[in-house]
Parts: C-alpha cells; structure tokens; sequence
C-alpha cells in the first residue's frame, strides 16, 4: 500500500515569507536565487521544447520580469534568438531585477518596448514573466494588452512562476490572464495554479525548489494540500480470510424520480463496485424492476412515500440521497425523512436543492455540490463561487458543518479544523451526466467501510478522478461515459491493499 502523500500549498504571502527566510536567514542572496530560476526554466525549455531556436521573452516591472532577464541571458549564450519584450522601462528596475537586465546587456542582449500592435514576429516559443504573485487588481493598460497580444500568438508559452494575470491564492483571473502551456513555479507552490482557471491558465505545472531547504518550509504551515496519495484507513489492508458482507456497510440510495432512474442506478453500482457490503435503492416503482434487471446485485424497492422508506433506513448504515430524486412532493417527504434518520449522509444533486430551500447543520454528512449548487446553498451565483473556492469552501463548511466537496477542476475537500484537500486529477471528458452520481455512490461505500466522512471524501474523490484519467487515457475524454469509470474504480481500490 503506498503511503500517503500531501503536498503543500501557499498561498502568495506565505511564498513571499518563504522567500524571506530563505535570504535573511539561510543566507541565499536574492540574486542567487533568481539566477537558479533562469537556468531552472533554460533547462525546462531544454527538455519540453528541445527545438525551440527562435524565443520571446515578455518581461514585466518586478522580480517576476527579472527572471525573464535571466533566462534570456542564459538562452542567448546557449545559441538562442532571443528578443525581450520590455513593458517597462529597464533603466528604472531595482534591486536583482536590476543587476539581471545589466547582466543581460553585458552580454550583447537588447529590449524591444512592447506597444500594443506590436508584431511578435514568427517564433518558437514565448516566456511569459510579466507579472507575479502580488497581483491583486485586475490588469489594465499595456500589461493587459500585451497579455492579449501573447495570448493571440500561435507558439507555445511556458509562463514563469504563475501565468501572469493570475490570483496567487484563488485561482481568479484579474481580467485578463496569460492562457500557457506550461508553469515553472519556484519555492512554494501557489494553491490558485491547481483549482478553477487556474488549472486553465497554468497548464502543466512544474516545481523546483531553487536549492530552498526543505525545513524552511516546516515553519509556515499550508492550510492546503495537494493529494497525491490519500489515506485509505482500514482499506489500507486486505479483507479478512473470514470477511462477510456485513462487514462492508449497507448503503441506501434514495432517488430515481419519474424519468431520472439511471442516476440513483450509477450511485448504487459505484457503491458495489467499491466494496459496500450491500447495496440498497428506494426508488419510484415503475423504475425497480429495471434498476433490478440492469444490475441484480442490487436490492432495489419501490418506495411510494416515507412509509416504505422508513425499514430501508433502518437497515442501512449510510444514505446517499440525491441522485435524480427531484424536488417534488415525493423528493421533498424521501428528503426529510433521510434527514431524520440520523445516518451518515452523502448529500447530491437535487437534496442540495432542497436543502438550500430549507438549510440545516449536521456533522455526519458530505455535501457534494458542483458551483451551480453551491451557488444556491450560499444564496450567491457560481461565477460568484468560481472567483474564490477557497473562501466558497469554507463558508459551505461554517454554514452546513460536516464535509463539504467543492467539484470541478481542481476538486476541493474541507471539514472544520483540517487542511483543504485539492485533487488535481480529473479530465473535461468528465463534464458529462452521471459523473456527480458515481462519486456519490464512491463516497458512500467508503463510509460504509470505515473512513471517516473526511478521509471518505478525499479519498473518493481522489480515486473517482483517477478513474476517469485512466479511462480517458484508453479512448480519449470526448465520449467518455460516467459507467465507464466503474471497473477503473475497482482496479484502482485493490490496487492500494
């Protein structure tokens, strides 16, 4: 079983803290440090774009245009067509910004100011190091159209750090941002690289540490990781010789309104595909025998109202309630009635609908909206909820308790008193129906397992993306199906034992 494994993520102040301890206590000059950057991208281009011959480099004011001085310089000397795009004055630059543009010119290197209409000229690749971290207002005048100008360009750009225009902390774009193929981010990864359009913008992120110390950043502590190995709990180990099924959990699905069966239906197989003992589906009853007919190792029930809801409740151990369950009468009685068991809950789809009509706290639920939903749940729009997740996270956990998951790209997990989870897989091929049902039907069968509703939560969500990263892999994302993602899962799962 691989051992789990979370990387940390910063925010800019941190980062910048990061950078400070680094040259007032560790003694690394400032200069020295941008000086790694440049030949860490020289040699990044080197190894993604060995042929690249003719390069633009879009320098900015700060340290961020700096290091694009650098790596000039040292692309120049390797044999490089270099031409810098200036868009400020070189001769105002302080500090290692400064001493890189003297550096750059000792060596014959010159600067083109970049006015808007500027050809860019035929080239092989862009650098973009307009802007850094501390960006925190949308972007305007020269900077904004020379991020458009570079975003019209045909080549590929590898941005420096983070793509400029780009929120650091929140992966918002500030107006206008560079869309790259690739990031080179140095000494603490930013958290906005790696959710919303961020993900987008930063293309493939690559990490080096610039010599940094590792204990530097034992002294800052992330309030995001980044999962690339989640905690499986008593997964972790094989299944006992004498195991039987009601060692696993029961879970109950309760949904499958009038023409909406195959969610409540995709719930359940990912439930039984990922080791729920057994499974169970309160459904309307023109639906069951299909539901039973399509996969007979379900136990599915006609349900006509709460009354013959209530002796499913009482033998299951966890409920997911949602799944094409609607917002009628029906839906709303099945809804309450689920709320007033008591069980463990994984909340979805149309009971995060109801419940953002009538809200409520509980400890023993995840809430798995997408932002639309979220939007509804914080009385707010998605495009509200998709300029801050973080901040979106937090108050879905401060208002409803319990877990919240936070879907889309760059998946979020919170509970109160624990670090954010971010999982960075997953692929578009997912933006398709049935995706939200499987994951529910994930996240219950590991609560019915064991997990706790944290570790339930990312856990589930680390290894339904995974799935779907392999299954695209074999056919490719456009097409990719949410049932396609169940035999994945089951791979995947005894893989970790």
């Amino acid at each position: 079983m691989p051992e789990p494994d979370y990387i940390p993520l910063y925010t800019a102040a941190q980062v910048r803290e990061l950078d400070r301890l680094a040259i007032e206590t560790h003694g690394i000059p400032g200069y020295q440090l941008m000086c790694r950057a440049g030949q860490a991208l020289a040699d990044g281009i080197a190894r993604h774009w060995p042929a690249a011959r003719r390069i633009n480099v879009w320098c900015g004011p700060g340290n961020n245009g700096g290091d694009g001085y650098v790596v000039a310089r040292l692309l120049q000397a390797a044999g490089s067509e270099v031409r810098v795009l200036s868009l400020s004055d070189p001769d105002r630059l302080r500090g290692d910004a400064a001493q890189a543009v003297q550096d750059f010119r000792a060596q014959g290197g010159q600067c083109t100011s970049f006015t808007s209409g500027l050809d860019a000229g035929a080239v092989d690749l862009h650098v973009d190091a307009l802007l850094g971290t501390g960006l925190d207002r949308p972007v305007e005048g020269a900077i904004r159209s020379a991020i458009e100008a570079l975003n019209a360009q045909s080549a590929p750009v590898l941005t420096v750090d983070i793509p400029s225009g780009l929120h650091a902390d929140s992966g918002r774009v500030l107006g206008e941002a560079v869309q790259a193929q690739h990031t080179l981010t140095f000494i603490g990864r930013k958290r906005g690289l790696y959710t919303g359009a961020g993900v987008r913008c930063a293309g493939q992120v690559g990490f080096d540490d610039l010599g940094v110390p590792a204990d530097i950043c034992q002294e800052l502590v992330a309030d995001t990781l980044l999962v690339e190995q989640p905690a499986m709990g008593p997964l972790a180990v094989a299944r006992a010789i004498d195991a039987h099924k009601g060692d696993f959990g029961h879970v109950l699905v309760v949904g499958g309104e009038r023409g909406m069966s195959g969610a409540a239906r995709l719930a359940a197989e990912a439930a039984a595909r990922c080791g729920a003992g057994l499974v169970s589906v309160a459904t309307r009853a023109e639906h069951a025998a299909g539901l039973n007919a399509g996969c007979p190792e379900l136990m599915v029930h006609a349900v006509t109202g709460v009354a013959d809801l209530q002796p499913l409740l009482a033998r299951a151990s966890v409920v997911v309630v949602g799944p094409g369950l609607g917002q009628g009468d029906w839906s709303r009685h099945l809804f309450e009635s689920v709320l007033d068991s008591g069980l463990p809950l994984v909340v979805d789809a149309d009971a995060l609908n109801l419940l953002a009509r009538d809200p409520c706290q509980r400890d023993n639920w995840i809430l798995t909206p997408h932002p639309g939903e979220a939007g509804r749940l914080l009385g707010r729009t998605a495009r509200e909820v998709g300029e801050d997740r973080f901040a979106a996270l937090r108050q879905l956990v401060e208002r409803y308790r319990g877990v919240a998951v936070l879907k889309g790209a760059g998946t979020l997990t919170m509970t109160g008193g624990e670090p954010v989870h971010l999982c960075a897989r997953g692929n578009p091929g997912m933006a398709s129906g049935g995706m939200g049902d499987v994951l529910s039907g994930v996240l219950a069968a590991l609560l019915a397992q064991g997990l706790d509703g944290f570790e339930a939560a990312s856990a589930g969500v680390f290894l339904h993306a995974s799935a779907a990263d392999l299954a695209a892999r074999q056919q490719g994302e456009r097409g990719l199906l949410a049932s396609d993602l169940l035999p994945w899962l089951r791979g995947l799962l005894n893989e970790r034992v």
